[in-house]
C-alpha cells in the first residue's frame, strides 16, 4: 500500500510543483484576452467558469483509457504506478497544457492548425485528416464500451442488450455534437463528475480500508504478464489517457474556446491530466488487488473482458448501491469522451475549410456525414479498433509533443520539457509499429535498437536542424 500512497502523494505535488513550473515557462499571462472573451458567439466560444471549463476537460478526456489502460496495464506489474505517475507529470499534462494554451494563443484553433503554425502546411494538412480519423475511431470506442457495460449490468428487457443502448448513446452524441457547449456539456457534466469522482475517490479509498487483508501490492519492477508480452513498448501503449494521449490535444482546444483568463490553464488543462492519472493509478490498484495477482485478474478478462472486471470490483468493494453508482462513472467516462469526439471532429474540419459553425444547418452538414461513418465503423471488432486507437493515439501525442517543443523553441524558451517526451514517445510510437501484428511484425531484436535510433534521429534533426532554420527564418 506503501507504493500507491507515495504515487498519489508525487502525483499531487506534480501538479503543484511542475504544473507550476510549466505554467512559467509557457508564460500565462492573465491580463491577456482569451478567445472566449474576444470571439464568443454563444456556440462553441462561450464564457463558463474555471472549475466547470475543468470538469468538462476531465470528462472529455477520461474515457476509457485511464480504465481499460490501468486494468491492462497492470497485466504487467506494478511497474505499470511508475509509468502512470511519472507520464502523468512530465508528458501527459505538459502535452495537454500545451495543446490548450497554445490553441488559445491561436484564438481557439484545433490542434491540426495549431501544428501546422508550427510543424509546416505538410503536417497542418496531415493532421487534418490523422485526427479527424482518430477522433471518429474514439468516438465509435466510446460509443461500443459503454453499450457493453449498461447491457451487463441486469436491468432486463431490451435494456440487456447492447445494440439498444447503442442507439440511445448514438442519438445523445448527435445532438450534443451541434447544440451549443453550454446547454448540455456545460450543464450535465457536474452530475456525471460527481459519479465520476465518487468511483475514483470511493474504490481508492475501500482498497486502502482493505489493506490488512487484502493488501495493495508494492511497485516491483519485474514483468510479470502472464503472455510474456515485453513491457517495452506495449505497456506505453496500453496506459495511454493514464499517462499520455494525443486524443487530449483534440479536447483541449474546446475548452481553450471557453475559459476567461489564462491564469485558469494550469488547473483546467494540467490539472485534468493529473486527475486522470489519479484515476488510472486507483483502478490499476484496485485490478492487481482484487483479483489476487495477475493470474486471477488475467483469468477474468479471459472470462468476460474489462466490463466484468469493472463489475465485479465495483460491487465487490462498494457494495450494490456503490458499485452501481461507481459502474454509472465508469460509464459516465466514456460518454462524456465520446461525445466530445464527435464535437471536435465537426470542428476540425470546420477550421479547416473556415465553415462558419454558428448556423445549425451548418452543423448538421458537417455532423451527419460523421455519424453515418461511424455508424458503419460499429460494426468491426471492438478489439480491432482499439489496437488501431492506441497506437494512432500515441502517434498523435508524440507530434502535439514536438509541435509544443518548436513552439517553445521559436518563443527562445526551454524547450527541453516538451523536447525529452516528445523524443521518449518517438521511441515508443517507432519500436511499437515496427514489431506490432498491425505493422511490421519484426523480432524484438530489430524492432528495439532501429525505435531508439529513429527517436535519436528525431531528435537531432530538431535540435540541429530544424530549431537553427526556424530561427534564422523568423530572423
Amino acid at each position: 500500500m506503501v507504493s500507491f500512497i507515495v504515487s498519489l502523494v508525487v502525483l499531487v505535488l506534480g501538479y503543484l510543483i511542475y504544473g507550476k513550473f510549466v505554467e512559467k515557462v509557457f508564460g500565462a499571462d492573465p491580463k491577456r484576452k482569451t478567445p472566449a472573451v474576444e470571439k464568443e458567439d454563444g456556440v462553441d466560444f462561450v464564457s463558463i467558469p474555471w472549475y466547470k471549463a475543468f470538469m468538462i476537460q476531465l470528462l472529455n478526456i477520461a474515457g476509457l483509457g485511464p480504465i481499460i489502460g490501468g486494468i491492462m496495464g497492470v497485466l504487467y506489474g506494478t511497474s505499470s504506478f511508475i509509468w502512470i505517475v511519472l507520464g502523468s507529470i512530465f508528458a501527459g499534462a505538459v502535452h495537454d497544457y500545451f495543446s490548450g494554451m497554445m490553441s488559445l494563443r491561436h484564438n481557439g484553433q484545433s490542434i491540426s492548425e495549431v501544428t501546422g503554425n508550427y510543424l509546416g502546411n505538410f503536417m497542418r494538412q496531415f493532421m487534418r485528416v490523422f485526427s479527424v480519423i482518430l477522433l471518429v475511431f474514439v468516438g465509435v470506442v466510446f460509443i461500443l464500451g459503454p453499450s457493453n457495460l449498461l447491457a451487463n449490468m441486469g436491468m432486463g428487457g431490451i435494456f440487456n442488450l447492447s445494440w439498444v443502448w447503442l442507439v440511445i448513446i448514438l442519438a445523445y452524441y448527435f445532438f450534443a455534437t451541434i447544440v451549443p457547449v453550454d446547454k448540455i456539456i456545460g450543464r450535465i457534466y457536474p452530475i456525471f463528475g460527481g459519479a465520476l469522482l465518487f468511483m475514483a475517490i470511493g474504490i481508492g479509498v475501500m482498497l486502502m480500508v482493505n489493506s490488512g487483508t487484502n493488501p495493495i501490492p508494492e511497485i516491483q519492477l519485474s514483468n510479470l504478464h502472464p503472455n510474456g508480452l515485453p513491457i517495452w513498448p506495449l505497456m506505453f501503449i496500453t496506459i495511454a489517457c493514464g499517462a499520455i494521449s494525443g486524443f487530449h490535444s483534440t479536447q483541449s482546444p474546446i475548452m481553450s474556446r471557453c475559459i476567461k483568463n489564462e491564469k485558469y490553464g494550469r488547473p483546467v488543462f494540467y490539472g485534468a491530466m493529473i486527475a486522470e492519472g489519479v484515476i488510472a493509478l486507483v483502478w490499476a490498484a484496485a485490478a492487481a488487488t482484487f483479483f489476487g495477482g495477475v493470474d486471477g485478474l488475467n483469468g477474468i478478462i479471459a472470462e468476460g473482458g474489462w466490463a466484468v472486471v469493472v463489475n465485479k470490483v465495483s460491487i465487490g468493494l462498494l457494495g450494490p448501491v456503490g458499485g452501481i453508482l461507481a459502474v454509472l462513472g465508469v460509464i459516465a467516462c466514456p460518454i462524456t469522451s465520446g461525445d466530445t469526439a464527435f464535437r471536435s471532429a465537426r470542428l476540425t474540419i470546420a477550421d479547416s475549410f473556415k465553415f462558419d459553425q454558428n448556423p445549425i444547418k451548418n452543423r448538421l452538414l458537417l455532423a451527419i456525414p460523421l455519424f453515418i461513418i461511424a455508424v458503419v465503423i460499429t460494426r468491426l471488432e471492438w478489439q480491432v479498433i482499439w489496437r488501431y486507437f492506441a497506437f494512432s493515439n500515441q502517434t498523435l501525442a508524440a507530434i502535439v509533443l514536438w509541435t509544443s517543443a518548436m513552439y517553445l523553441a521559436k518563443n527562445k524558451k526551454l524547450h527541453w520539457i516538451a523536447t525529452i517526451p516528445a523524443t521518449f514517445m518517438t521511441a515508443v510510437c517507432t519500436t511499437y509499429i515496427l514489431m506490432a501484428p498491425e505493422g511490421f511484425e519484426l523480432a524484438t531484436t530489430i524492432a528495439y535498437p532501429v525505435g531508439i535510433v529513429a527517436a535519436v534521429a528525431t531528435f537531432c534533426a530538431f535540435v540541429f536542424y530544424l530549431i537553427p532554420k526556424a530561427n534564422k527564418s523568423k530572423a
